[in-house]
Formats: C-alpha cells, sequence, structure tokens
C-alpha cells in the first residue's frame, strides 16, 4: 500500500463526505483539482491558489517529462520544490496523451510510442517509465499508466483498451511499489460500453490500489451518456477506497458525480472558461464580454469573497476583456477557481448536515438556466 489513508465521514445515499490523508496534507472531499499541466495553474501563483483554499492540484507526466526533463526535476528535488507547492499533487500518467496526441503515435502490447507536441520529437512510453516518471516527479498520487480509447473507434478499440490497461495497470503497480511508497490509482475503462466497464472493473480491482478512477469519459460523448456510465459503475467502485472521475468540471455535472459515490474530479474547466470570458456563480454563468455589463459597477458576485468581486466591477474586467489585457483573464481566473473551492466546501457541507439532495437540485436549476449564455 502506498502513503494514503482514506476516511469516509458520512454519507447521503451513494454520496460520500470524506477525507484523504497524504504525505503533503489533507483533502476534503468530495473536491475538485484544477489542473497544472506544465507545473502551473494558468495565469495565477503557488500563492493565490492557497489563498482561496485549493486542496490539490493535478499535473502532466508526460508534458514535464518532455519540458523541463526529468533531469531538471531531480535537480529541484522534485515537483513540490520546483513550482513551490507544498500541498498535495496528483499526478497523470501520460494515457490521456494515447487518447489526445493522435499524430505519429502507435500503440502496442508494451506501450505507445507518441510524438511531442513541442518538436516532433519520438517517445516509447511503458508502463514502467510512466512509473519513473511520476517518481521522480515525487507526486503523492500517482496514476497507473492506461489506455483511454476513443469512443468514436467502436466497441473491439475499447475493448482492446480494457485489456491493455488491466496488463499496464499490473506492470505499473509492479514497479512503482519497487521504487517509491507512492500513492497509486487503477484505471477503469471500457468506453460507453457497460459490460466492459464491468469487466475492467472486475479486472483493475483485483489489484491492491490505494484508489480507482473512472478513465475515458467526458471525451466527447453526450452528456447524459457519461451520467448513465458513471450512475452504473460509480456505485459498484470498492467503498473503502477514494473514486476519482478523470476530467469533470462543470459544477451541474459534479453534483451528478458526487450522487454517485465519487470522490474527486479535475478539469481545465474553470481556467479555460475565465479565459474566454466565463464566469461562474451560484446563478450559473455568464459571458462578461456582454455589451450589458459595460456601465456595470457591481462584481461578479455581489456575495463572493475573492479579490476580484472585492475590488473589480463587471464594467471593469469586461474593459480588460475588451482590450485584451491579460489582466481581465487573471481577475476571472482568480474568481471561478474561488467559486469552484467554495462550491466543493459547501456540497461538503450538504453531505454533512443531510441537506445534498437539495443542493444538487439548486445547482443544476442554475446551470441548466443559463447553459446557453
Amino acid at each position: 500500500m502506498g502513503s494514503l489513508r482514506f476516511e469516509i465521514i458520512n454519507t447521503q445515499g451513494h454520496a460520500r463526505r470524506g477525507r484523504i490523508h497524504l504525505p503533503h496534507g489533507v483533502v476534503e472531499t468530495p473536491t475538485f483539482m484544477p489542473v497544472g499541466t506544465n507545473a502551473n495553474v494558468k495565469l495565477v501563483t503557488p500563492h493565490i491558489l492557497e489563498e482561496n483554499n485549493v486542496q490539490i492540484i493535478l499535473s502532466n507526466a508526460f508534458h514535464l517529462y518532455l519540458k523541463p526533463g526529468l533531469d531538471v526535476i531531480r535537480e529541484f528535488g522534485g515537483l513540490h520544490n520546483f513550482m513551490r507547492w507544498n500541498k498535495p499533487i496528483l499526478t497523470d500518467s501520460g494515457g490521456f496523451q494515447v487518447f489526445s496526441l493522435k499524430k505519429g503515435q502507435k500503440i502496442t502490447d508494451d506501450g505507445v510510442w507518441i510524438m511531442s507536441p513541442i518538436d516532433g520529437s519520438k517517445h516509447y512510453i511503458t508502463p514502467e517509465l510512466s512509473m519513473e516518471i511520476q517518481a521522480t516527479l515525487g507526486s503523492d498520487i500517482v496514476m497507473a499508466f492506461d489506455y483511454c480509447a476513443d469512443p468514436k473507434d467502436g466497441y473491439d478499440e475499447a475493448k482492446r483498451a480494457v485489456k491493455l490497461t488491466t496488463k499496464w495497470a499490473k506492470r505499473s503497480l509492479e514497479h512503482l511499489r519497487r521504487i517509491s511508497n507512492q500513492a497509486t490509482f487503477g484505471i477503469i475503462q471500457g468506453a460507453t460500453y457497460e459490460d466492459l466497464r464491468e469487466l475492467s472493473l472486475h479486472e483493475i480491482t483485483q489489484f491492491d490500489f490505494d484508489g480507482f478512477a473512472i478513465g475515458g469519459l467526458s471525451v466527447g460523448e453526450p452528456r447524459e451518456v457519461t451520467i448513465k456510465m458513471v450512475e452504473f459503475i460509480g456505485p459498484k467502485m470498492p467503498q473503502d477506497k477514494p473514486r476519482y472521475f478523470m476530467g469533470g468540471g462543470s459544477p451541474d455535472l459534479l453534483v451528478d458525480l458526487v450522487a454517485n459515490g465519487v470522490d474527486m474530479f479535475d478539469s481545465v474547466f474553470p481556467t479555460r472558461v475565465a479565459r474566454h470570458g466565463l464566469a461562474v456563480t451560484w446563478n450559473g454563468k455568464f459571458n462578461i464580454r456582454s455589451a450589458r455589463y459595460k456601465y456595470d459597477k457591481t462584481p461578479i458576485d455581489e456575495n463572493c469573497t475573492c479579490y476580484t468581486c472585492r475590488n473589480f466591477s463587471k464594467g471593469y474586467i469586461r474593459h480588460l476583456f475588451d482590450r485584451q489585457e491579460v489582466l481581465g483573464q487573471i481577475l476571472l481566473t482568480i474568481h471561478d477557481i474561488h467559486f469552484m473551492m467554495e462550491f466543493g466546501e459547501k456540497m461538503r457541507e450538504s453531505l454533512e448536515n443531510g441537506t445534498f439532495e437539495e443542493f444538487r437540485k439548486g445547482i443544476k436549476k442554475a446551470y441548466e438556466k443559463t447553459a446557453n449564455d
């Protein structure tokens, strides 16, 4: 077993209020993890993340292996020291790049040839190399190397992905245990096929992972299909270990994930939409670039305590976007991250006091109302 301890504090239906103890701190769950692909969450400093109560971030093993390279990370004594972030980090294995970086790619039984999006160089990523990379990074949670099949590739490819993911999970776990005591999660694949999800769940949970993830969803399939798969597989995952949904960010999706037993989720959602002018609030989302906010002296959210809402008006932030000033993106990123952390906190409170279903309905109604804004 790796260096992780998980406790469940309260439940409401399948939803769980828990706590994950990790080397760099305690993570209260359910929790949202901002994405810091290149050892930074875009446009904000680690200090801003801490100020806004971010508990854990995700970084990308494959991209950090390419740049700055493992020699640099070793010189700095690991990723935490390199980026000056002293709280937990989860690193993905590079498996998602098997899905996203198709050019020049070749998948074999032993690993994957992937072309660098930086300079076109080719790299052969195996489960063992992925574990070496993540051990060097020193993340609190390591993800097993997996194969995320494209849903468009059909049943046979999804079945192959399950087979390779199982084979690679075993190799990942065995290799990591030889070189490190880091906590490690196995990943359940199976695309949008219930029988393959069931098969993958059965195979992956036979290994002694510290937690389990649902992979291969939120990759272009309709939202209702995502929810259907999570409803099917989420509650069947081991009760005594953390459950992680890879790639969930919108609040209305997250409440459905939590309702089906998910404890952790990550996404570029709040930072990406902020860079495009979208504010996320308790009343849904809206576009700050709209002409209606030109003379608006009120903050993004009257009740929000983030730095942006305490100091700046919608009219000013709209002006910054209008003039393509990066400060507008920074201020909106701060707000959206703050909101996501407050959203997590209120969700945990609702699970403690038995009002989660009311909370869930309120969020879904608010985001349904502004879905086309």
